[in-house]
């Protein structure tokens, strides 16, 4: 049996008979377009027999051109409702029993993902998205690569390079994990209510073997808040008050190689690793 997907009038249907109204609280802007969902899928290059983890499935339509290209999914929803209606709306749309396992938790306290899912794909709101993804990158090592849909400003500051205006500590954190990219833009029309902000799509890929230890990564991630919460300061300055002053401070960065008059807009991922490596030393 083929997989079909939701259209505009269906989603409005269950919306109402589980008397969900779209809240701005829970990102709940739900997709009706059947293009615009197949569009994020081939993004995130789902293959036939993958295993997929879907963030905030919603009423099902990404979720349903996830299984329509022949993987399983794996989804995480926080709303009860939601969760509970999911299973029936994937039966009624041609899903094979065993492809569709529905986890009822806040995404961000999950700590383990039935069947071990190798790509993430979801539809992600503005106040979430980067602790979600923050969270399964850290949580979950079998995840390999991605594509989310979050707000243009999100996504542009995950996928930033140092040196520019948006880059910030997301742009860093994200990057300890792997290469992040634009993958795609979104109309706002797709969308049930429509938004009154731009959406993008954003792409990573998993680097290959582990960047660092939890103790880099922590201190490391430590390291990065200093310096981006006193933005345009020199690293000498904005990491003083980790390090005893700004004396000490200098002599932690001359020893990691990087200028103590630095800012902490202009280091990437792998400077920072080296000042945690350098504090971390025996």
């Amino acid at each position: 049996m083929t997989v079909t997907l939701l259209g505009a009038t269906e989603i409005r249907t269950l919306a109402a008979e589980l008397d969900v109204t779209p809240t701005k609280k829970l990102g709940q802007n739900f997709v009706v377009d059947a293009n615009t969902v197949r569009k994020i899928v081939h993004a995130a290059r789902v293959q036939p027999g993958e295993k997929v983890v879907e963030v905030g499935p919603g009423l099902g339509s990404l979720t349903l051109a996830i299984l329509e290209a022949g993987a399983s999914v794996t989804a995480v929803e926080i709303d009860h409702r939601l969760a509970a209606r999911l299973a029936q709306t994937a039966a009624e749309h041609g899903v094979a029993e065993g492809m569709l396992t529905v986890v009822d938790a806040d995404a961000l306290r999950v700590t383990e993902l039935p069947g071990e899912p190798t790509v993430l794909v979801a539809n992600l709101p503005y106040n979430v998205s980067v602790p979600v993804l923050l969270h399964f990158l850290e949580t979950f090592d079998h995840l390999q690569r991605g594509v989310v849909m979050v707000q243009a400003e999100v996504a542009e500051r995950l996928a930033a390079k140092p040196g520019s205006k948006i880059y910030g500590a997301p742009s860093v954190k994200a990057a300890w994990y792997g290469e992040w990219r634009l993958a795609g833009t979104v109309s706002r029309q797709v969308f049930w209510p429509v938004p009154n902000v731009d959406s993008l799509l954003v792409g990573f890929d998993r680097a290959a073997g582990e960047r660092g230890t939890i103790e880099e990564r922590r201190r490391t991630f430590e390291i990065v808040d200093a310096a981006f919460n006193q933005r345009r300061k020199m690293l000498r300055q904005a990491l003083s008050g980790l390090y005893g002053g700004s004396a000490a401070a200098s002599a932690v960065l001359e020893a990691a190689g990087v200028a103590p008059t630095a800012r902490g807009e202009d280091l990437a991922v792998d400077d920072y690793q080296r000042i945690a490596a350098t504090t971390l030393a025996p």
